[in-house]
């Protein structure tokens, strides 16, 4: 099934969806943000300038078929990747000192992480849930384009100097069918 039918099917079947623990690169998987009741529920995920977003309208990035709009990600050994046929990795990191505040981004190839940034650390919860360090993670409006910022939880409710943003669930929803995509930086 595509990613993009998933969004209509994800409100019935949320429940019955099945539990993961592990991921790896031929298991592949969307996000959607889930917080009843606010503007990012059911959002899709995207990657763009080497950042997370929810509900982005267009991520830019070069895939194997016409970008349908969403990030496509994989685990490895606690690490978080963007799905790509490619040989160049784009992996993601999250800054939770005091600077960062819970930044997650994502760098190509060989390109280091930033200083004071973790790669591992992301795991899929008993609910289906992708986390940080066991932490759901949070999203802030008003981002590029109108889009929301998706953050780890580094004890900062509003972080990066954001206002009104609200911690959210990333649902996992499994990509049978993935498109290989290289992302902006």
């Amino acid at each position: 099934m595509r990613f993009t039918s998933l969004l209509p099917a994800l409100a019935s079947v949320s429940a019955a969806l099945p539990t993961a623990t592990s991921s790896s690169p031929d298991q592949t998987f969307g996000l959607i943000a889930i917080h009843s009741g606010s503007d990012v529920q059911y959002a899709g995920f995207n990657a763009a300038l080497s950042s997370l977003f929810a509900r982005l309208p267009a991520q830019n990035a070069s895939c194997n078929r016409p970008d349908d709009g969403y990030a496509t990600f994989y685990l490895n050994e606690g690490g978080l990747f963007l799905y790509d046929t490619s040989a160049t990795p784009q992996q993601f990191y999250v800054d939770r000192s005091g600077m960062g505040q819970g930044k997650i981004g994502y760098t190509t190839g060989a390109q280091p992480a930033p200083r004071n940034s973790e790669r591992t650390g992301w795991a899929i919860d008993e609910q289906n849930h992708l986390q940080f360090a066991g932490n759901d993670l949070i999203a802030c409006p008003n981002s590029i384009d109108g889009a929301y910022s998706i953050w780890a939880s580094a004890g900062v409710a509003n972080p990066g100097g954001n206002e009104n943003c609200v911690g959210i669930a990333a649902r996992v929803v499994e990509d049978d069918d993935p498109n290989g995509c290289v992302y902006t930086q």
